[in-house]
């Protein structure tokens, strides 16, 4: 698999099945990358870029942040990274938080309007697809999330047509555990950021998150066997 070593190299197996079981991507995909300026999404635009070198099937790729205007913005310092990956890149600043109550503002509303953000910079840059850094934590995270507080049984896909087929989300490290690709990031002193909102630290996918942990410790598999159980739906046994 090219020169990768290392972590890097597993991750990139992963992103790799997950692309082909999916069927994530066409030849002359251009691909619109969400970078939050976070571990996942740092991790996921270099390998998309260092997997460039290697596979079959070519595809183009943009580097897209929406700057939502909290405090300690990270645009500038994105930005001298997107130079130094020579990656094509988009920086998108929105005055949004400071026209928003503070009652309003929690985990949901940012993801909505930076999704809405995003969407607009992929049909600005002609891009069929749309990335995200999303994993295996997340996906199991987000099954327990809809589950406890929603009443229903559905998560993440790791690949989604949306607008009729105009845009698609990819997720290629659905297969990738968490672990990996914090090991991954200080391995190459990816120098991440983390989410900037107050509100992300009692968020209650955190608190799905302690909870898989803490399950972890009786059964090691326990976030492979959400995922799988997504795929083994057994509808004899169901409502």
């Amino acid at each position: 698999m090219g020169n990768l070593q290392g972590t890097e190299y597993y991750i990139s197996k992963g992103m790799g099945r997950a692309i082909m079981d999916y069927k994530m991507l066409v030849p002359n995909d251009k691909i619109a990358v969400a970078v939050s300026g976070g571990k996942d999404s740092l991790t996921l635009l270099r390998l998309l870029i260092d997997r460039q070198k290697f596979v079959p099937i070519k595809y183009d790729v943009v580097a897209v942040h929406i700057d939502m205007g909290y405090p300690k913005s990270i645009s500038a310092k994105l930005e001298k990274y997107f130079k130094k990956l020579n990656v094509e890149y988009k920086i998108i600043k929105t005055d949004i938080l400071k026209k928003t109550a503070k009652s309003k503002i929690n985990c949901f509303w940012c993801s909505w309007n930076r999704r809405k953000e995003l969407f607009l910079a992929a049909k600005k840059l002609g891009c069929n697809k749309i990335a995200l850094g999303h994993h295996m934590d997340d996906i199991a995270e987000t099954m327990l999330l809809n589950l406890f507080f929603r009443g229903e049984i559905s998560t993440m896909k790791p690949k989604q047509e949306l607008f009729k087929g105009k845009i698609t989300l990819i997720r290629p490290m659905a297969y990738v555990e968490e672990r990996l690709i914090k090991r991954f990031a200080k391995e190459v002193k990816l120098g991440h950021g983390t989410c900037v909102c107050p509100h992300s630290i009692i968020s209650n996918r955190n608190r799905m998150g302690r909870i898989i942990q803490d399950l972890e410790k009786t059964c090691p598999d326990i976030k492979k066997n959400i995922f799988r159980s997504l795929k083994r739906v057994k509808k004899d046994y169901l409502l």
